[in-house]
């Protein structure tokens, strides 16, 4: 099977679960804390893993302990980490997350993600053979997501771009993407000026809007179409879009049509809901199969 590349951020996530959000100026009490491995990026890449794919990370981690955590995570769950340099002179990225009611409020470091430069990630892929797919975020600097879409271009290689963070994406770049998947506010920010039924028009079978427990909606070339969402009991939605993002990596590569390969990464986030952890519910295969 083709290998599936993520390109992106790493991190520890440092979690606290209430049952109030916090206004400005205001203190709550919380329920837990606890720090787990996390980055859009290495999620991204466990998803695609626990679904049976063989995945390589490129990224940065500081050369602090999360830095150590965040690599012995990775490999434990079957990620390739041959092009995960630490960095000497920076911290490893971290993410601050607060659940409650029922969501989560997350503030991202950058640290050692910053350093996932392009020239850093043109090597690394100069020397990764048989490139199925390429998925990559928007928590690494923007000239390292440019210069990406441009090397996926020339060389043919299908790029699943997830445009998150939100922030407005050249126009080009989304024209080198194989595809698009921003959640609804993502697109709200990146289509400015567009509605939502207009910029699906101007992306048909490329541009996926996830629309959370709904689904996720596209335009074929003739109709608008919702793959629906499976309803379920959420504990934790931190990670659900990174699992979504490679379950579909994983799916595509195995050849599943685009509303096919939809269903099955919709499934894959419906189950991730239910457990802790922006990694801690992401399904395995044999999980996912038992479902369906």
């Amino acid at each position: 099977m083709s290998q599936i590349v993520v390109i992106g951020s790493c991190s520890m996530d440092l979690v606290v679960t209430s049952n109030k959000r916090p206004n400005a100026g205001e203190t709550v009490l919380g329920e837990s804390f606890k720090t787990v491995p996390g980055g859009k990026g290495a999620n991204q890449a466990v998803a695609s893993a626990r679904l049976g794919a063989d995945v390589y990370m490129i990224g940065r981690v500081g050369s602090d302990a999360y830095g150590q955590e965040i690599l012995n995570n990775l490999q434990a769950q079957g990620v390739r980490t041959t092009h995960m340099k630490p960095v000497t002179e920076m911290e490893s990225g971290t993410a601050h997350i607060i659940l409650a009611e029922g969501d989560n409020s997350i503030v991202v470091v950058k640290g050692a993600n910053d350093k996932v430069s392009p020239d850093y990630v043109k090597d690394a892929l100069r020397s990764i053979e048989d490139i199925g797919i390429v998925l990559i975020q928007q928590e690494i600097p923007e000239e390292t997501v440019e210069a990406v879409c441009a090397i996926c271009s020339e060389k043919g290689i299908p790029l699943i771009l997830n445009p998150a963070p939100a922030r407005k994406v050249k126009e080009h770049i989304l024209k080198q993407a194989a595809y698009i998947t921003p959640n609804e506010h993502e697109a709200a920010l990146m289509f400015e000026g567009l509605t939502i039924k207009e910029a699906l028009r101007a992306y048909p079978n490329q541009l996926l809007i996830t629309e959370g427990k709904s689904g996720v909606r596209y335009f074929d070339g003739t109709k608008e179409v919702l793959v629906p969402g499976y309803p379920v009991k959420a504990v934790d939605t931190t990670g659900a879009g990174d699992t979504f993002n490679g379950a579909l990596a994983v799916a595509l590569t195995e050849g599943k049509p685009l509303y096919d390969a939809l269903a099955f990464a919709n499934l894959a986030a419906s189950i991730s809901v239910t457990k802790f952890g922006a990694q801690g519910g992401m399904p395995t295969r044999e999980e996912l199969e038992r479902t369906t």
